[in-house]
């Protein structure tokens, strides 16, 4: 079967995120949907297959990181919706049947696809302790997220804070259920990006996730909230980077982006 790596939330090769792609008939079983996430070993892989016409979805989508199936994935759905547009077998809107609810996805004319995802709930929490000798950094901030996120919100100092973090993963395992979303707003207005943030997800397999869809549901009302308006650009990214168009729409988040296959190839398992 045909098995692609796309990356997401860029339009050059070798940036954003990767995600593995694998378009099925059905859903094999759990165990062997782990073992491939396992063997591609990147920070998620989705598998898709088509439902029968005329449902509230169009396909069911599910995703695994090395380790474990999770809840909610943005770039993995950005780029399966690259390549169904990329083989045809979409030339519309596609809706996908998720374990987060039906996620829909749109072509835009530049190219970019943007995603409708439910807004992510923020709670105020205190830090927890060690928190910030885990992260190396000044906590301003903290939100929890829900349950399908499972991420706490940490607000930095500034910029270059979030970008310069070498945290003690093992330390930073057991604080959330899936890990840290790092941000603070962007230290020039002319950036072209309005805020920043690094993801750290290690009680799930990921050291950290580049360019995180999921985690702007949570980053957009963050930041619209702050600066007053609901359209915004997020930067994430350490060694790879990549940009998320966030528009709040209340109760729904549309995320925007690009998308590259880098390759497409067999599987023989």
């Amino acid at each position: 079967m045909r098995i692609r790596i796309v990356d997401a939330f860029t339009d050059q090769p070798f940036s954003g995120n990767p995600a593995g792609v694998l378009l099925l008939e059905s859903f094999p079983e759990d165990d062997w949907l782990r073992a491939v996430a396992a063997e591609v070993n990147l920070s998620e892989t989705a598998f898709a297959h088509p439902l029968p016409a005329g449902g509230e979805a169009d396909w069911a989508l599910r995703w695994f990181t090395p380790t474990t199936e999770v809840a909610m994935c943005g770039h993995a759905t950005l780029a399966t919706a690259h390549v169904l547009r990329a083989t045809g077998r979409t030339d519309g809107p596609v809706r996908f049947a998720t374990r987060s609810g039906v996620l829909g996805a749109t072509a835009e004319d530049d190219g970019s696809i943007t995603m409708d995802f439910p807004t992510s709930s923020l709670t105020p929490v205190a830090a927890p302790d060690g928190l910030a000798r885990a992260l190396g950094a000044e906590v301003v901030a903290v939100h929890d997220t829900p349950a399908h996120v499972g991420d706490l919100l940490v607000e930095l100092r500034d910029e270059a804070a979030v970008r310069d973090l070498v945290p003690d993963l093992a330390a930073l395992k057991g604080m959330s259920s899936r890990g840290i979303i790092a941000t603070a707003p962007a230290e020039r207005p002319d950036a072209g990006y309005d805020f920043v943030s690094r993801c750290f997800f290690p009680a799930i397999g990921i050291a950290e996730d580049p360019v995180t869809g999921s985690a702007h549901t949570a980053l957009a009302p963050y930041w619209s909230a702050r600066l007053g308006r609901e359209d915004l650009t997020g930067f994430q990214g350490g060694a790879r980077t990549g940009f998320v168009r966030t528009r709040l729409r209340g109760g729904r988040t549309l995320l925007t982006g690009h998308a590259r296959t880098v390759i497409d190839g067999e599987l023989h398992a």
